[in-house]
């Protein structure tokens, strides 16, 4: 697609908001943590199959921290959007924040999480993606991020590989 007509990060972006009840919660009183990753998967993975123009699935999350808890009846709200896009994949940042459901209060940053997603086609292997075009210095810098933060988990992943092979060598003796 021509870069003029590709879409900005801001074009991309979603909000999804929930009111947490007792169904959320574990023997803390607080809301699961697993609950808080599946709103941001389900947030991450509309926001990919918007931008993909189809099925977009979870490749991996990225290092999540719970920064604050999360009770029953506050509002979390997750707010999404594609940082990077390459070939098949994209990066979705994701930030989750909550509120009380009964009053006016300033939102409380309760996580922020990085998903790598992959546009599928029917059959379930990668398909293209089109180009994405940060404009503003904020887009930019996530952008940039996003692009150090590809880097890392494909060293990793290579430097799990040379490791593993390493260990299936038979020893020299």
């Amino acid at each position: 697609m021509a870069d003029d007509l590709a879409p900005t990060p801001s074009d991309t972006r979603l909000t999804l908001a929930h009111i947490m009840s007792a169904h959320d919660t574990n023997l803390m009183g607080t809301v699961h943590g697993g609950k808080i990753m599946k709103l941001v998967d389900d947030a991450a993975g509309t926001v990919a199959a918007r931008y993909s123009g189809g099925p977009a699935v979870t490749a991996s999350m990225d290092e999540m921290l719970f920064l604050a808890p999360v009770r029953v009846g506050d509002v979390v709200t997750v707010n999404a959007q594609v940082n990077w896009a390459g070939r098949t994949s994209m990066e979705v940042g994701a930030r989750v924040e909550t509120t009380r459901w009964d009053e006016l209060s300033a939102p409380v940053h309760v996580a922020t999480a990085y998903l790598v997603m992959v546009a599928v086609s029917d059959d379930g292997t990668p398909r293209s993606v089109r180009d994405l075009r940060p404009t503003t210095d904020e887009e930019q810098r996530r952008f940039r991020e996003a692009t150090i933060r590809r880097a890392h988990r494909l060293a990793r992943r290579q430097a799990i590989q040379d490791s593993r092979r390493t260990l299936a060598e038979p020893a020299e003796r």
